[in-house]
């Protein structure tokens, strides 16, 4: 009775015309929240799969590209650069002629990066599988970065002792540490310079996680940006929740 005497109220005091740009906003607004729910509200569980889905698929896409021959080595937003205590180290062995022993340096240190973060994805996998409910909106509806922090949060360490160990047998499979050894060698040898003894291997450790959590963020941003990068339906409706909060 009440929704008759409204309707009847509505059209005794509204023009038709105004009676139908009214009925087009409220089925405009009704489409919107279908489409984003699918005629009905996505359940926490959805939620937490869409985005865990979304998780594996985008770290697994950047750490196979990081993993391969050059992944370090040819990705400039990535690419290992000598540490500060070894630039003058470079610079010098430049100076005097040896740019292919520097440059050959240089290039081991991503080879070894390379190698490590194959030891990444069951990590960053027991993550995202042991992600709460309760993470997961945080994370749809927080910041761009939000899932690559809790990423880093949750597995800088257990990365950072599995990366290690594969980083000092990687310097040492691809002669790192030989060539590294006769590049200080040579340079400690030099009169009037400051002798240099740095740890390679935990800098070589922390650049790799660096470059795969920075890696991550960009995969994120895609994800959360680019509409094609959706590829399933839930994973669109899930996104389709930050897009419109």
């Amino acid at each position: 009775m009440k929704k008759l005497l409204l309707s009847l109220f509505i059209a005794a005091i509204i023009p038709c015309a105004a009676q139908a740009q009214l009925k087009g906003l409220l089925d405009k607004a009704k489409n919107k929240v279908e489409g984003v729910t699918g005629k009905g509200s996505l359940s926490n569980a959805d939620i937490g799969n869409g985005l865990k889905e979304a998780l594996k698929e985008g770290v697994s896409k950047q750490v196979t590209k990081l993993t391969a021959e050059d992944g370090f080595y040819k990705n400039e937003a990535v690419k290992i650069l000598l540490p500060e205590e070894l630039q003058k180290v470079d610079k010098k062995l430049r100076q005097m002629g040896m740019s292919k022993m520097a440059d050959e340096g240089i290039k081991v240190l991503n080879r070894a990066a390379e190698d490590a973060v194959k030891e990444a994805t069951p990590i960053f996998v027991d993550a995202i599988t042991g992600m709460t409910i309760a993470d997961a909106k945080n994370i749809l509806m927080g910041a761009d970065n939000s899932a690559t922090l809790y990423l880093e949060k949750s597995t800088t360490k257990p990365l950072y002792a599995k990366f290690s160990p594969v980083v000092s047998t990687s310097l040492s499979n691809v002669g790192a540490d030989v060539i590294w050894e006769n590049i200080i060698n040579k340079y400690n040898s030099l009169p009037l310079v400051s002798k240099v003894n740095p740890d390679l291997t935990d800098y070589v450790t922390n650049k790799a996680l660096n470059g795969v959590f920075k890696m991550i963020s960009v995969e994120e941003k895609n994800i959360r940006t680019n509409l094609s990068s959706r590829t399933s339906d839930l994973l669109k409706k899930v996104f389709a929740l930050q897009d419109n909060k």
